[in-house]
């Protein structure tokens, strides 16, 4: 089945694997998941990521992360720019996700950064989604 928006399912199969309580999530590749993954492992919200396969078969598995007392790291994601209403945001209106404790993921021209390092480098572009 053909999937239309990516990164909300990306984000469906991360919440519904926390929900289940599963260690790890498999599902497609693509360019933009991987660099959001690897947004979500630096900012701590995700033990590790790793592509595996090649071609049409290479696949994104997520190693989820939750606390010793098994509760997870990831308590909300939220997509924020859809494909039928596109979010796009100035360097000086960038959106602060819980006051500084959660994490917009923007898709900027210098490639896929947080809401932190595009204000730092003066760019603003389309927000994707909330991470907290």
């Amino acid at each position: 089945m053909a999937v239309t928006d990516p990164i909300a399912d990306f984000l469906t199969r991360i919440r519904n694997a926390h929900m289940a309580k599963h260690d790890t999530v498999t599902m497609p590749h693509s360019k933009m998941k991987a660099e959001v993954a690897r947004i979500l492992k630096e900012q701590g919200y995700i033990n590790d990521y790793s592509e595996r396969g090649a071609g049409a078969e290479k696949r994104l598995v997520v190693e989820l992360k939750y606390d010793p007392d098994g509760r997870r790291a990831i308590t909300g994601l939220r997509r924020m720019s859809r494909p039928g209403r596109r979010v796009y945001r100035k360097q000086a209106s960038i959106p602060r996700v819980l006051d500084g404790l959660g994490v917009a993921i923007l898709s900027t021209s210098r490639g896929i950064l947080t809401d932190h390092e595009a204000r730092r480098a003066g760019i603003g572009g389309e927000v994707l989604c909330f991470v907290y």
